[in-house]
């Protein structure tokens, strides 16, 4: 079988809904095609997404990372006055928080793909002519895009090993952990949409003769 026809074989498996053949078309080697192609396509769709709807490209990743923090912190804290207090615990109380947790990471981190507060190597960078600025931006959203492919094909080949084996958060009842490992490749399709606008804005500004490289701010907004 072709990769191109083990690519294919992926989207029957999906609409399946069954995990025991998105499992069989994941394994194989065409994977990494549908998957190129998700993180692509995905990425210029999150792309106008977030340029057409401004309320989500401004509240959507961090609203999602503020709300799991408050859900752990009132996890942990209820979880500190049940044991003390009223001598219980609720099994959950140690496991659900590392899944919340999960989800604010790296629905967090593709918000700061946005706001460019990764290592961007500015001050350095800033001294290289247009051209040669340009040339390892270009090289960064190769780089970040390599990531998310990188993260969505993995991420999704252990959410449907997940499912297949029927794996339940530890403690707690009817709670697949499934449900928390899918939000893992949503994130990352939010993020390539972030790689693919900081790349277009480069090429706007390059184009334009306006500075490229800016001095990114931790916490800020741009």
């Amino acid at each position: 079988m072709s990769i191109l026809s083990e690519a294919w074989s992926v989207l029957p498996a999906i609409a399946s809904g069954d995990p025991w053949e998105m499992t069989t078309a994941f394994k194989k080697d065409g994977m990494w095609l549908f998957s190129a192609v998700v993180t692509l396509f995905g990425g210029i769709l999150a792309h106008f997404l977030f340029k057409f709807v401004p309320f989500i490209e401004r509240h959507l990743e961090r609203s999602v990372a503020v709300i799991m923090y408050m859900l752990i912190a009132a996890i942990i804290f209820w979880g500190v006055i049940d044991r003390f207090v009223f001598n219980n615990q609720w099994s959950g109380s140690t496991t659900v928080p590392p899944f919340l947790f999960m989800i604010m990471a790296w629905f967090a981190c593709s918000y700061n793909v946005k706001l460019r507060t990764h290592l961007s190597f500015s001050e350095f960078r800033s001294k290289m002519n247009p051209r040669n600025q340009m040339s390892v931006l270009t090289m960064d959203t190769v780089l970040w895009l390599g990531f998310c492919l990188l993260a969505i094909t993995t991420s999704l080949r252990f959410t449907v090993l997940s499912a297949q084996n029927f794996q339940m958060v530890d403690g707690v009842d009817d709670t697949m952990k499934w449900w928390f490992y899918i939000t893992v490749p949503i994130a990352f399709v939010l993020m390539s949409g972030r790689v693919v606008g900081n790349w277009l804005e480069d090429w706007g500004n390059y184009k334009a003769g306006q500075p490229i490289i800016k001095q990114a701010v931790i916490g800020g907004d741009v």
